[in-house]
């Protein structure tokens, strides 16, 4: 639970989660904190239709799912580099150093 957690936690898009009583929560996980037990481990959760931050203990949480896209997909420093070469190499569009926009 801890691991598949922390991944969504790296994750950029919204995950759904279903809590053990069944009902599910769907949205981005923008923190998280790790005690000794999963009692006293939680997530803070911003719910896709609100923007009541959740806090949900890891001992609720029966499932997780990543549900929405990952907006940071393919914007690593290395894709970058490699594009920025293609297009330096190839004369095409503007190879430049500034950065592009993420909101594509």
């Amino acid at each position: 639970m801890r691991e598949a957690l922390e991944k969504a936690f790296d994750y950029r898009g919204d995950v759904t989660i279903t809590r053990k009583d069944g009902s599910k929560l769907e949205g981005y996980i923008f923190d998280r904190v790790t005690g000794a037990t999963l009692g006293n481990s939680f997530v803070r959760l911003l719910p896709k239709d609100s923007n009541q931050r959740t806090k949900i203990p890891y001992s609720d949480i029966a499932a997780l799912s990543f549900s929405g896209r990952d907006t940071a997909a393919g914007k690593s420093w290395e894709a970058w580099v490699k594009k920025y070469w293609e297009k330096k190499g190839t004369g095409e569009g503007q190879a430049s150093l500034q950065p592009e926009s993420l909101e594509e």
